[in-house]
């Protein structure tokens, strides 16, 4: 924009992110190839205004963040709570789920997802609690969240896109690196709607 003489200012950005950021996600959610059917969850605290929050989260076995929730309690109730939240958002039940050793998704799987395999270890899980990382880089460098609202409203938008620019790469060669990267911004190019602007 400042390449056309536009100068915008940084509450401007703002204010778009909060009006249009979680429209972007939904859309690079539903363009995603496959979701695979072996979810981790995990929880971590979350502090706003010197409360402790949960901070619950769902990865699929290839990585990719299938949704977070913020919540006061880390009992079964919120446990139950993620999980049907979780299974209207993918439409579907998954094969097996890992997790920690919380006693809390035990008794929620039997009452919510009675079939599903669930495997409790502490080493298993390591996939979804590195997803955690971005959102405690953000909490450093940038202010707390200032509301429990807020931090939901973020971080569900923040997710998905965040990964759409951050393919994996060490598990990439540079050239095929480089070709996803291009592949992704034009992706985003037509979710922004920003083809027919250039």
């Amino acid at each position: 924009m400042l390449y056309r003489g536009i100068e915008v200012t940084y509450e401007s950005i703002r204010e778009w992110c909060q009006k249009f950021g979680q429209q972007y996600a939904n859309q690079l959610r539903r363009q995603r190839p496959y979701i695979a059917d072996k979810w981790h969850l995990d929880e971590v605290v979350v502090t706003i205004k010197r409360q402790q929050y949960y901070l619950w989260r769902a990865v699929d076995a290839e990585g990719n963040v299938l949704d977070v929730l913020l919540q006061r309690h880390r009992d079964t109730k919120a446990a139950e709570r993620f999980f049907r939240k979780l299974l209207k958002k993918q439409g579907f039940v998954p094969r097996a789920i890992v997790t920690d050793k919380l006693k809390s998704y035990e008794a929620a799987k039997k009452q919510v997802l009675k079939s599903v395999e669930h495997r409790a270890h502490k080493g298993l899980n390591n996939l979804c609690e590195n997803s955690h990382q971005p959102t405690r880089v953000r909490e450093r460098r940038m202010p707390k969240f200032k509301s429990p609202g807020q931090a939901q409203r973020f971080l569900s938008a923040f997710s998905p896109i965040r990964e759409h620019f951050h393919p994996q790469q060490h598990l990439l060669t540079a050239q095929r690196y480089r070709a996803q990267l291009r592949q992704r911004f034009e992706d985003w190019r037509e979710v922004a709607c920003l083809k027919s602007a250039a």
